[in-house]
């Protein structure tokens, strides 16, 4: 046979209420320091990510444009110079 203890009863429900006051503290400081921080980095003027992955898209297309480039120039200093090295003057590029 069990009794029940008023006093036992009271303490248990006591510790129940504040678990869940608690627990309603708690979801509360999350989501204040959730704000706290979405704030102090949109002050930050930081990128997102796919900013950033297309920035870089944008530097690494540039960078091989800059090659390709840098080729074609190569190639036509050594046409130039290979005409001067046979006595004939290069002919200017048409537009």
């Amino acid at each position: 046979m069990q009794t029940r203890n008023k006093l036992l009863d009271d303490f248990s429900q006591l510790m129940t209420n504040a678990m869940g006051v608690a627990q309603g503290a708690r979801t509360e400081a999350e989501t204040a320091m959730r704000g706290m921080l979405d704030r102090f980095l949109a002050d930050q003027n930081l990128v997102t990510r796919e900013e950033f992955d297309a920035a870089r898209a944008m530097a690494q297309k540039a960078r091989e444009e800059n090659a390709t480039l840098r080729a074609e120039m190569a190639a036509l200093t050594a046409r130039v110079s290979a005409l001067e090295a046979a006595g004939r003057k290069p002919r200017k590029a048409e537009d």
